[in-house]
């Protein structure tokens, strides 16, 4: 595993642009413990700290739910909306394709979508998968079908001036969180038919998406409470826990899981109850051999113990992979513990 660390990073500079290689460039060498407290981060710029192998950690057989079993409770009646939360960085990508990945394997209808801008489905998929189809929600793609909806409709019949004042609303930032709003609701109705695996952005990005799903639930509440008349809006899916999974995304690290644990409070005042938390890139379930990996696995220990003691109902630990989890068979081998 620390080869493949080592490789990694090799592969990652590498691939750094020129303006950036033209910079001064500093190398920090990888630490065995967490850069967390003014002690640690006293001594992130001492170089010498080599473990040896006299401090080899000796590390428990660590006991826990892949993702693959996971899958085996999702599937239900075979459609809804999974949705992958949490912090940049965490792996949200990988872990939904691997979700809509195992589900498509199984024979399942899945339309793995993602809200994130930084995400590349495609580029993790690396090919296709029957039963499996890949979207994407883009903003500025979504916001131009938005304007144009809304001047071929209400600004059929204006005069130039008119059009002139709605073509300028038009251009308000709240435009584009009611486009994506938009884009957002339509894919979710897919999941009465199918499996939707939604890859969101990251947390704030996500949240303010939430916000404006709230509002409108709110408006159509006024509107057609006391009417009698029922409706069923996007809020009230993400509420409804036969209809809606919310899978928290994480790392076994302190800010990480901090992180997490926030995005869970802001989703149950919201009447959203996740349904599981996902440790990923773990290097205690990989159980790597070199002391200074050892070191840094034993780290993980007592946040994952928070995850599945303090915070979680339901979890799943993912390895951290030898080979960057690109592809169709690489996916499914990270559902099923496998470090290859």
């Amino acid at each position: 595993m620390a080869l493949a660390v080592w490789r990694r990073e090799q592969s990652a500079l590498a691939a750094m642009p020129d303006a950036l290689r033209s910079l001064p460039i500093d190398y920090v060498s990888l630490k065995s413990f967490n850069l967390v407290g003014l002690p640690a981060l006293r001594h992130l710029l001492v170089e010498g700290g080599v473990v040896s192998q006299e401090a080899f950690v000796t590390l428990p057989k660590l006991q826990a739910p892949d993702l693959a079993t996971l899958v085996d409770s999702l599937v239900g009646e075979g459609h809804g909306l999974i949705m992958l939360m949490g912090k940049g960085g965490v792996g949200k990508t990988t872990i939904a394709a691997a979700v809509a990945v195992e589900l498509a394997s199984r024979g399942y209808p899945v339309h793995l979508t993602t809200s994130d801008p930084a995400a590349h489905l495609a580029e993790t998929l690396e090919g296709s998968l029957d039963h499996l189809t890949v979207s994407r929600i883009e903003p500025h793609v979504e916001t131009e079908r938005y304007r144009q909806h809304v001047m071929d409709t209400k600004g059929r019949d204006l005069d130039a001036k008119g059009k002139a004042l709605l073509e300028e609303d038009l251009r308000s930032p709240c435009t584009e969180e009611i486009a994506v709003f938009q884009a957002f609701s339509r894919i979710i109705r897919e999941a009465g038919k199918k499996f939707v695996v939604m890859d969101t952005a990251p947390t704030g990005h996500t949240l303010l998406l939430l916000d404006a799903t709230g509002a409108y639930h709110r408006e159509t509440a006024r509107q057609l409470g006391q009417s009698g008349i029922k409706f069923t809006t996007p809020m009230m899916q993400l509420q409804d826990a036969k209809q809606t999974k919310v899978l928290i995304v994480t790392l076994a690290e302190n800010t990480p899981v901090l992180e997490a644990a926030g995005l869970q409070s802001d989703l149950r005042r919201a009447n959203i109850e996740p349904w599981a938390w996902i440790i990923n890139n773990s290097l205690a379930m990989a159980n790597p051999t070199s002391a200074l990996m050892r070191q840094r696995a034993s780290n993980e220990l007592a946040q994952i113990e928070a995850v599945t003691t303090r915070h979680a109902k339901r979890w799943a630990v993912v390895p951290l992979q030898a080979e960057e989890p690109i592809g169709v068979e690489r996916l499914k081998k990270l559902a099923r513990h496998s470090v290859g």
